[in-house]
């Protein structure tokens, strides 16, 4: 690295860091909540990213200010999640709690303990303001297609977000979403990761009403297939690539019925395609990557990202390294959401993170609580195997309290502001908005 460079990067790290000097104190207050009072967890991947990036301060500056004043809205992602109680989880397991209990006190608590744990809640307000984000489409269901299954987190977000409403709220509606920027808040969008069926099989309409109950409930997406095969069409995971189904073809038209959209993220590469034609109404792709730069078995080729961008939809580029693949990392990451500006244009892009900021504190909360023995692999799952190694500096540069160097980033690869702000949130706005208009 020449010396030019090396000042550019040395200034860049102390403009987006939480160590203030003079004319950090003197920035506009907005861009100034991006970066002041880091804690060591966020500001080390602030340096993770900007060591790849390695903006000119002009750069930066323009980037953490579009960042600042733009809706920015996450087309799939995770609110911050809190640390464990390793002390009362290690007296559940002490009492004799079942598997099944452990793993849903452990999730209950990384999903809403910042909400009566005061330590936890400083971190979860820090996280968010951190990351500039106004709203997540938040993961509010356990893979399936079980009510019961689907409920619980569902129950979980819906229990945060009306305690801390003053801060983040949940989102019944667009507008709302666009309040919550207005009075600089947060919220959740809520998406469920799988259509609600009870496999009675009395008939189709009867089979779908818990979508439109769902919907009634505040689920605003849904996972047509996780990754594996079930009624509505074949998972990504599946070796074979079936498509979509007859059943699954009315769960469609039904989601557009009732303003639900469409995702096909974890679908097939048929069934994503076939989605996308059958749809009446905007279907995406919220967390995957481009097959083009990179065809793994969770990436979308060129052909399903343009019945996607036909039916009014989006490809939302995710931050897991395996899928990007090359060096996995916020470079690579960009690399994906050119390709899609440069091919289909930057109406059809967003950023759907598929991460989650997890707690400074959990490391040492997990450390109490006894080590769970090993389970078996979940049905869900069907991952692939693969030798593919994520290195800690590629996660480090994508982590979710980076999203204003995702438009840092943005601004250096030399998209205009108007793209930028549909490819960070105004995408997800418009479909989000066209969805519900047409069931109304």
């Amino acid at each position: 690295m020449d010396r030019r460079t090396f000042l550019q990067s040395a200034a860049a790290l102390s403009l987006a860091g939480g160590a203030a000097g003079g004319a950090e104190q003197n920035r506009d207050p907005a861009v100034a909540k991006l970066t002041q009072r880091l804690n060591p967890k966020i500001q080390a991947y602030r340096e993770a990213a900007l060591r790849i990036l390695k903006p000119t301060p002009r750069e930066l500056e323009r980037g953490l200010r579009l960042h600042a004043e733009s809706l920015v809205f996450d087309s799939y992602g995770f609110s911050p999640r809190a640390a464990i109680d390793g002390d009362k989880l290690a007296a559940e397991m002490a009492a004799g709690a079942s598997a099944i209990e452990l793993k849903d006190l452990r999730e209950e608590m990384s999903m809403t303990r910042y909400v009566t744990d005061p330590i936890e809640q400083q971190e979860y307000r820090d996280a968010w303001r951190a990351a500039g984000v106004t709203c997540i489409f938040q993961n509010a269901g356990e893979e399936g297609q079980d009510p019961l299954r689907l409920i619980k987190r569902l129950a979980r977000f819906t229990f945060a977000t009306d305690l801390l409403r003053g801060f983040v709220s949940k989102a019944a509606v667009p507008d709302d979403i666009i309040a919550a920027h207005k009075q600089q808040r947060h919220c959740l969008y809520l998406t469920g990761n799988g259509v609600p069926l009870t496999q009675q099989w009395i008939s189709v309409s009867d089979e779908l009403r818990y979508l439109r109950i769902f919907s009634q409930l505040g689920i605003r997406m849904m996972h047509l297939t996780y990754q594996r095969r079930n009624m509505i069409g074949d998972g990504c995971g599946e070796k074979t690539n079936a498509g979509l189904s007859d059943f699954g073809r009315s769960a469609v038209q039904e989601m557009n019925r009732v303003g639900v959209i469409p995702d096909c993220a974890h679908s097939g590469w048929q069934t994503s395609l076939e989605s996308a034609q059958v749809s009446d109404q905007p279907v995406v792709a919220s967390h995957s990557t481009c097959g083009a730069i990179y065809p793994h078995f969770r990436s979308k080729p060129d052909n399903i990202l343009r019945a996607i961008a036909d039916s009014g939809g989006y490809i939302g580029i995710c931050c897991i390294p395996r899928f990007l693949r090359g060096s996995g990392d916020i470079g690579v990451f960009l690399n994906h959401i050119d390709h899609v500006v440069k091919t289909f244009g930057a109406e059809h892009v967003a950023i759907g993170t598929d991460v989650a900021y997890s707690s400074q504190n959990s490391a040492a909360e997990n450390k109490k609580a006894p080590r769970l023995r090993r389970l078996r692999t979940d049905f869900r799952s069907l991952w692939p195997r693969d030798d593919y190694k994520t290195t800690a500096a590629a996660t480090n540069s994508l982590a979710w309290t980076n999203w204003p160097l995702f438009t840092v980033g943005l601004v250096q690869r030399g998209h205009d502001d108007d793209a930028i702000r549909q490819i960070i949130g105004g995408n997800v706005m418009r479909v989000a908005r066209k969805t519900l208009e047409a069931a109304t």
